[in-house]
């Protein structure tokens, strides 16, 4: 197959989009597959190529490593040596028109909030994971909370703060308060407030990166996260961090976290429930394909904290090691992937996820 892996774009996880995009291109390449990785923002330069001719091109690289910078919108302008600032970048689309499929290895902002995937159906380009209006649920914590809550899952209560918003900030819940961009993912922007003063901090370091700022109270427990493939909910993976809490540096720099998959010491029906819950978040969001719910969970049973419609498949990424944990290793989680959604595509239920949540909306 003819697959584009497409990577990177606009957003403040921009490096470690890269970071999975090239792991995945190379083993679709180890697959027999003609994998090209392009850069959605900076596009791909042609020199004289035809378009077919780009899938022949092995540009993958063995360099995984992700900065631990944090990019703003500056950062990420200044790499398009054309002055653009447009999301699409050269001869990106034309590409994915001649692909089998787009495998989306995009993450955050402009690649997980529906907008790649909107433009991809406009031109008929087969792509992974979820839909425009599922991703862009899902994208939002407000959105997809009240959603979760709707159906009766248990997520931490929480209060939206808009960038317009003068005064003093309040919330209806005691210290500690976890303070998030509204859109956003990789714990970029987020912050643990102990006070008022935090919370105002944490809150003004938030509109760096949204116009939006959730507040949510804090879920003490044992932390997990759960991927969900094809209707296969795996085994969890706890999340062990030396010190601190699961910030951008413990998600992606070596040494410093551990994962423990399947979990140790964790009954089995409140690891069933957290595979439940995963199918149940990722139904009433209508997520297809596939996604990974993470958790806390306590004596007061399993909370979601949120759901990721494109999570990542960097060397640390979570969802890699429970499929390797469950038998899966990458290059067939890969292959799965893709696979599953060309059946959803020849079966025409492509929409199916979200067709789902209107009826249960409706019930």
């Amino acid at each position: 197959m003819k697959i584009v892996v497409l990577a990177g774009g606009r957003s403040t996880e921009r490096n470690v989009s890269i970071s999975s995009g090239y792991r995945i291109t190379n083993a679709l390449r180890q697959k027999g597959q003609q994998a090209t990785f392009i850069d959605l923002f900076l596009g791909y330069d042609l020199e004289g190529k035809t378009v077919d001719q780009v899938f022949d091109d092995a540009n993958t690289s063995k360099d995984l490593k992700i900065s631990d910078a944090i990019l703003t919108d500056a950062d990420i302008n200044k790499l398009r040596i054309d002055g653009s600032t447009q999301l699409f970048g050269p001869n990106v689309l034309a590409i994915c028109k001649a692909a089998d499929i787009v495998f989306l290895a995009l993450h955050g902002g402009d690649g997980e909030n529906g907008k790649v995937q909107a433009t991809l159906d406009l031109n008929n380009v087969k792509y992974t994971g979820s839909g425009p209006l599922a991703s862009g649920i899902t994208m939002n914590k407000v959105f997809s909370k009240e959603v979760m809550l709707y159906h009766g899952i248990q997520t931490a209560a929480f209060k939206e703060f808009k960038r317009n918003q003068n005064g003093k900030h309040t919330v209806p819940f005691d210290f500690p308060v976890v303070v998030k961009p509204t859109s956003g993912g990789s714990s970029v922007g987020t912050h643990i407030a102990h006070n008022q003063e935090e919370l105002e901090n944490g809150i003004a370091d938030v509109f760096r990166f949204d116009n939006s700022a959730i507040v949510e109270e804090f879920t003490p427990g044992r932390e997990f996260s759960l991927g969900v493939v094809n209707g296969r909910a795996f085994s969890a993976i706890e999340i062990k961090v030396h010190s601190g809490w699961y910030d951008f540096k413990h998600k992606f720099q070596a040494g410093y976290t551990d994962f423990i998959t399947p979990p140790k010491n964790l009954d089995e029906s409140v690891h069933q429930a957290m595979k439940d819950v995963s199918l149940q978040t990722m139904d009433v969001l209508g997520l297809q394909n596939y996604g990974r719910i993470d958790f806390f969970a306590n004596d007061k049973g399993v909370w979601v904290i949120e759901a990721n419609n494109l999570p990542g498949m960097t060397p640390l990424s979570l969802l890699p090691q429970e499929a390797e944990a469950d038998g899966v290793e990458y290059g067939d989680l890969v292959m799965d992937i893709i696979n599953g959604k060309l059946k959803l595509y020849a079966e025409g239920m492509t929409e199916a996820g979200i067709m789902t949540t209107a009826n249960h909306w409706n019930k």
